[in-house]
């Protein structure tokens, strides 16, 4: 861990003991240092490894409870999502006691190399899609970090020769040393209010991502976002991707890599202006991991889009359904209207205390909107007077406004601009809630005119 010393025995804390954080711990525990637990709300099995370890799980509600159960600590690591103002890292912050997340415990025990992807949306996408490159290209690579592996449970397997992080900004911002070979800046608009202090924060947190870059390791930035552009690095090597311009870019309706034509743009399978701005970072950074021009060209024009996703679901009677239950902010609905036109938007969940009115530039592809969750009141009030409001009591409620308003033509879209943790557990579930209640509707509305 470049610039930092922590002996082994040294006296660790956890804060938080998800999956990441039971990574952590479990890796730390083998290389023989004296864990502290902490967790607000422990699980079962947070508490089984507790048993495990012969230790108890702390928390810290006050400045006193931290100065029992964090003095004398030489490091803590914070579970990603961990709010900044959280009371542990503000007396870690107050007291000097280093703070790093599980990507500098990586970097400290493994030397094989990294390709990082971050950004506001798409991470996962472009994430999956660098993966299958590689893989499809023989090098055998596994798709980590903000995602079901962490990458120091990664690290162990001893087969994988690279590692494709999926890098979020809870991750990047706890990190200090991390310097991915590659490192992808996809875009960056407002999200995550909830967790980071403020806007500056979030923004830093991404910027991490090129923070500690070599000469010789690569920075990947999206030429169409004057953000991601004012981070240039001061070190490595610095190439673009952008629509129509960038070392990775779109000419003549083809997509063009480092010079090379590589496929036309009719021939991915969604062509939405981020589809393609996905599909040329991807192939910018395989190309530069390594993989070869026919895996890249495979990948894009079979790539299977993940779930959630603006996800078809139905067509019936004319009217399409889609499902994009991962949109939790207002540029990824800006992003998901840009395909359509004639949308019922359903959109609402718990704002992350960002600005809704982000999407009125968009409202002229909106013929109605459904308001639904917590978010409900905030979104009519915003948008009173430029589009016709509903507001339903259900996700069963909002499927069936908009099939009652919904003509031959159009599309219903829910895209909710907002996290899913007031009704449901995670965008998942809400989504597969929105399908089931949708399916449901058009099989009762069969069987009726049978």
């Amino acid at each position: 861990m470049s610039g930092t010393t922590i002996e082994t025995g040294s006296k660790i804390g956890i804060y938080g003991l998800g999956l990441t954080g039971q990574s952590v711990a479990k890796f730390l525990n083998g290389k023989g240092f004296a864990l502290h637990l902490f967790d607000d709300s422990p699980t079962e099995s947070a508490l089984a490894m507790a048993k495990k370890f012969h230790s108890k799980i702390y928390s810290c509600h006050d400045d006193s409870d931290c100065e029992v159960y964090l003095k004398g600590l030489q490091a803590i690591f914070p579970t990603p999502g961990l709010p900044d103002d959280h009371i542990a890292l503000k007396f870690a912050r107050d007291n000097h006691l280093l703070i790093h997340g599980e990507f500098d415990i990586a970097q400290m025990y493994d030397e094989r190399s990294c390709i990082a992807v971050t950004g506001t949306n798409g991470k996962t996408t472009v994430t999956m899609m660098i993966n299958q490159m590689l893989n499809l290209s023989g090098i055998k690579t596994k798709a980590v970090g903000n995602t079901d592996t962490p990458l120091v449970e990664a690290i162990q397997d001893e087969s994988l020769a690279k590692f494709i992080v999926e890098a979020s900004s809870f991750r990047l911002g706890q990190s200090q040393n991390f310097a991915p070979d590659i490192g992808v800046w996809l875009n960056f608009s407002p999200d995550h209010l909830d967790v980071h202090k403020d806007l500056e924060s979030y923004e830093l947190a991404k910027a991490k991502i090129w923070a500690n870059l070599s000469n010789d390791q690569v920075a990947l930035a999206n030429e169409d976002d004057a953000i991601v552009m004012s981070h240039r690095p001061s070190k490595g090597r610095f190439r673009t991707f952008g629509l129509d311009k960038g070392n990775s870019k779109v000419s003549n309706n083809c997509l063009f890599v480092e010079g090379r034509k590589l496929m036309k743009v009719e021939e991915l399978p969604r062509r939405a202006p981020h589809d393609i701005s996905n599909a040329l970072a991807a192939a910018l950074a395989a190309t530069h991991a390594g993989a070869d021009d026919e895996a890249i060209i495979e990948t894009l024009r079979h790539f299977s889009h993940l779930p959630h996703r603006i996800e078809m679901i139905s067509e019936n009677e004319g009217v399409r359904w889609y499902d994009d239950s991962k949109s939790t902010t207002p540029h990824s609905v800006t992003a998901a209207l840009e395909s359509f036109e004639n949308v019922i938007l359903i959109m609402g969940g718990r704002n992350k205390g960002l600005d809704l009115t982000s999407v009125v530039p968009m409202l002229n592809r909106v013929k109605h909107l459904i308001a639904i969750g917590e978010a409900s009141k905030e979104i009519e009030l915003a948008f009173r007077g430029r589009v016709s409001v509903s507001l339903a009591e259900s996700m069963q409620d909002a499927v069936g406004i908009a099939h009652t308003l919904s003509d031959s033509g159009d599309v219903v879209l829910l895209s909710p601009g907002c996290a899913s943790f007031d009704w449901y557990k995670s965008y998942k579930e809400r989504g597969l809630d929105f399908a089931i209640k949708v399916n449901k509707l058009h099989k009762e509305k069969k069987n009726v005119n049978n």
